[in-house]
C-alpha cells in the first residue's frame, strides 16, 4: 500500500514550492492528496489557479507526510488555520513527517509549537519568528527527525527529493533526480 502524503495549499501559496514537490512525490508513486485550506480552487501568490483534490476538512486521517508550501500570504493563512494546526500536531505527534518550506516553518510550524528544541531553516528574515530554543540553520533543506524544512522557491526540487528520501528511501530520490536531469 502506497504511503499517503497531504500537501496543503492556502490562498497566496508559492507556486514552485507546491508544484515541484507534488510532481516529485507523484513520480515516486506516493498517494498524494492536494488539499485546499479554504476552497477547491486555490490561487497562488503569482495568480496561478490550482484545482485541488479535496478540502482540508475532508482529510480525516493522519498522513505519512504533511507538506506545507510557503509563499505570502499563503504561509500566514496556513498559520491562522486551527484545523491545520490540529492535523499538523497530530501528524507530528504520531512520528509522521511534517514538512514546510519558505516562510511556512516560521509562520505555521513555529505558531503551532513544533519548532521548539528543533533545528530548522526558512526563508531569510523569518527566522526571528522561531522560538528561542529552536536552532535556525543556514541550509537549503534541514532534516531533524520527522521535521523537514526548506529555505524557499529555489530549493523546491531539493525539498521534494528530501521528502522522497525520508518517506521512501534515498536511492529512489537519487533515481528521480537523475531522471529529471537534476543533481542533488
Amino acid at each position: 500500500m502506497s504511503k499517503k502524503v497531504v500537501v496543503v495549499l492556502a490562498e497566496g501559496f508559492e507556486t514552485i514550492e507546491a508544484l515541484a514537490p507534488i510532481d516529485i512525490l507523484r513520480r515516486a508513486n506516493l498517494d498524494v492528496c492536494v488539499a485546499g485550506l479554504s476552497g477547491k480552487t486555490v490561487v497562488s501568490a503569482h495568480k496561478v489557479s490550482v484545482n485541488v483534490d479535496c478540502l482540508l476538512s475532508d482529510v480525516d486521517y493522519i498522513p505519512d507526510a504533511l507538506v506545507l508550501p510557503g509563499g505570502m500570504p499563503g504561509s500566514v493563512n496556513l498559520g491562522a488555520s486551527a484545523a491545520l494546526e490540529a492535523l499538523t500536531c497530530k501528524t507530528f505527534s504520531a512520528g509522521k513527517i511534517v514538512a514546510a518550506i519558505c516562510a511556512a516553518p516560521a509562520e505555521a510550524l513555529a505558531k503551532f509549537g513544533l519548532l521548539s528544541g528543533r533545528m530548522a531553516t526558512c526563508y531569510p528574515g523569518f527566522e526571528d519568528k522561531f522560538p528561542a530554543d529552536a536552532e535556525h540553520v543556514d541550509e537549503d533543506v534541514c532534516i531533524d527527525g520527522n521535521l523537514i524544512t526548506g529555505r524557499g522557491a529555489g530549493v523546491a526540487l531539493e525539498f521534494g527529493y528530501a521528502l522522497v528520501s525520508e518517506i521512501i528511501d534515498a536511492q529512489l530520490a537519487q533515481k528521480l533526480s537523475s531522471a529529471m536531469l537534476h543533481s542533488v
